[in-house]
């Protein structure tokens, strides 16, 4: 990326502080805004992405069908469709279900410290992700989910592994 991207900083009760080049914050631990998407389809089945073995972090890994970050100048309701079309190619409505905060330090020494907004959407279309952003993705049920959550919690993201059990809760 040519341009560095600057994501909204904010403070523990969600207030903007600032913002921070994205990597820059990842090496530094500083808390910022994010959004996780989850979009189900007529079925009730989750659309899991597996991120792509390149990205910066939790590579390879499945997790919700779409996570990121609100960029400077732009609003969290323009940066979830924007994200949604940049990384599964569609677009659908969303609404907010909970918010939550964690930090984790990764191997790579990088670390994710969110206040994280959820989102769900449902969605029976085409999708075209993108290849740079998605290694791979399928429509699971929740109960596939959670069996396969247990018996393989390494191959999930660590965000994923704490605002799943709060979306099975809502959905079912």
């Amino acid at each position: 990326m040519s341009e560095k991207e600057m994501i909204l900083l904010v403070d523990e009760n969600d207030n903007e502080v600032g913002y921070g080049e994205k990597h820059e914050v990842h090496k530094k631990g500083i808390f910022h805004r994010a959004f996780s998407i989850f979009i189900f389809n007529s079925q009730n089945q989750l659309l899991m992405q597996k991120r792509e073995s390149n990205k910066y972090h939790s590579p390879g890994l499945w997790t919700n069908t779409c996570c990121s970050h609100q960029r400077q100048n732009e609003l969290l309701s323009e940066a979830i469709h924007r994200r949604l079309k940049e990384e599964m190619g569609f677009d659908c409505e969303l609404k907010e279900v909970f918010t939550f905060s964690y930090r984790v330090e990764f191997k790579s020494g990088l670390i994710e410290n969110e206040f994280d907004h959820v989102f769900v959407g449902y969605y029976d279309g085409e999708i075209t992700p993108e290849p740079s952003e998605v290694e791979d993705y399928k429509w699971m049920s929740l109960e596939e989910i959670k069996k396969d959550m247990e018996k393989n919690p390494d191959k999930y993201t660590y965000w994923f592994k704490i605002c799943f059990p709060k979306v099975e809760e809502g959905t079912i």
